[in-house]
């Protein structure tokens, strides 16, 4: 699918290859972080970085840049898997890769800045390589650093391999969930296996606990919300003929409504507490907030589904109608700026079953122009927009 030229198409791939193989955690992309530094120079782009570390933000204005401010967002930090594509660019990394693909959305956003230094006719587009979106908050260390604070509208998008080249999911409202983690300690009374009634069992409280959690969801909660709770470690004893006196569960808690978050938050402390006085153990809960739903406001989905009728045509847009239960930090941008996150085709022929965060993840370049373009269509279709609005008000 030819969305840019040939030559930009090709100096995306070439970009996108050259991130992949030094991928860098949270907060220490420093070599990526002087790529885009690098490319932005290039092209002639005014910047700002060390954002929180790492983090990037380049400005394009247009001639008349007394118009509304826009931004479009790329996330830089890859994640603690080991490599096993067998790509000739693979990570040369050892324990660390690009498999999520946000090698990807910093070669669109730089593809979009080529297209938009040559084609933005009003306003400015904040260009943000933001760090750290895999559980570090990242968009948090953007948004304190107040840059954002003028722009009117924020678009990202990410690369999905659930659908093909050519389809982009656009849906408003509520499209990711709760990210919130618990852990669970019990200490109980240690002993030998020969004599489990001089013990309290840590091992079979942890399991008490478990299997509970288990009937939250399918019990307490209106299953038209959608709702999560996952055990996803469990730690506990020693030896096979002791009883343990220490247990560890930790997981997951993923919802999409405050009020449903809130009543399954005060389940799983409810459900730790009565174990521990049902057994005689000391049961402590721990919940870890983590990132919000990402909610994208109604224009703005609206603008988003216009650029991809734009650049594509109606055939390219899809409305799942239901929440990707992942977590996205880009809801921290939602709640202060209105915008859309999207989700670009990419799915890799022979890879369809390879999920993300897989040592085996990579997705079809074709999909860089299709972001890129997008990503440029977005920005200028915002700004006519908000423009279209100020008069309005005038």
């Amino acid at each position: 699918m030819e969305m840019v030229s040939k030559k930009l198409f090709d100096h995306m791939v070439c970009l996108r290859r050259k991130i992949h193989r030094y991928p860098e955690l949270g907060y220490e992309e420093v070599k990526t972080a002087s790529i885009i530094i690098e490319e932005l120079n290039r092209l002639g782009i005014a910047l700002i970085s060390g954002i929180g570390g790492t983090g990037i933000i380049g400005k394009i204005s247009a001639s008349d840049s007394s118009g509304p401010i826009v931004a479009l967002r790329a996330d830089m930090d890859a994640i603690a898997i080991h490599e096993e594509t067998g790509l000739e660019f693979a990570s040369e990394v050892e324990g660390v890769m690009h498999a999520c693909g946000h090698d990807g959305h910093i070669a669109m956003l730089l593809g979009a800045a080529t297209l938009l230094k040559e084609s933005l006719k009003t306003g400015s587009v904040l260009l943000v390589f933001q760090p750290a979106e895999e559980g570090g908050a990242g968009a948090r260390k953007i948004m304190d650093s107040h840059l954002l604070n003028k722009v009117e509208a924020i678009f990202a998008c990410h690369l999905d391999r659930h659908y093909k080249v050519g389809k982009v999911v656009v849906q408003e409202g509520p499209i990711s969930a709760f990210t919130d983690r618990f852990d669970i300690t019990i200490r109980g009374k240690g002993g030998h296996a020969a004599q489990p009634h001089d013990t309290v069992d840590a091992i079979v409280v942890a399991s008490l606990i478990v299997m509970s959690l288990q009937t939250i969801v399918s019990r307490e909660i209106n299953p038209a919300y959608p709702s999560i709770v996952s055990v996803g470690q469990i730690k506990g004893g020693t030896v096979p003929n002791a009883v343990a006196a220490s247990a560890k569960l930790s997981g997951t808690i993923r919802t999409t409504e405050i009020h449903i978050r809130e009543r399954i938050i005060a389940g799983v402390r409810r459900i730790g507490k009565a174990a521990g006085v049902l057994h005689n153990a000391d049961v402590r809960v721990e919940i870890f907030e983590g990132y919000p739903s990402v909610v994208n406001t109604v224009e703005e989905s609206r603008v988003a589904g216009e650029a991809v009728v734009n650049i594509i045509g109606d055939q390219a847009l899809i409305d799942t109608k239901y929440v990707n239960m992942g977590g996205e930090d880009f809801s921290y941008y939602l709640e202060k700026i209105p915008g859309c996150f999207v989700r670009i085709g990419a799915q890799k022929r022979g890879l369809e079953h390879i999920p993300a965060h897989s040592s085996e993840f990579d997705f079809d370049e074709e999909a860089l122009g299709v972001g890129a373009q997008f990503l440029a269509e977005v920005a200028r279709l915002a700004i006519d927009r908000l423009l279209t609005k100020e008069e309005r008000v005038y």
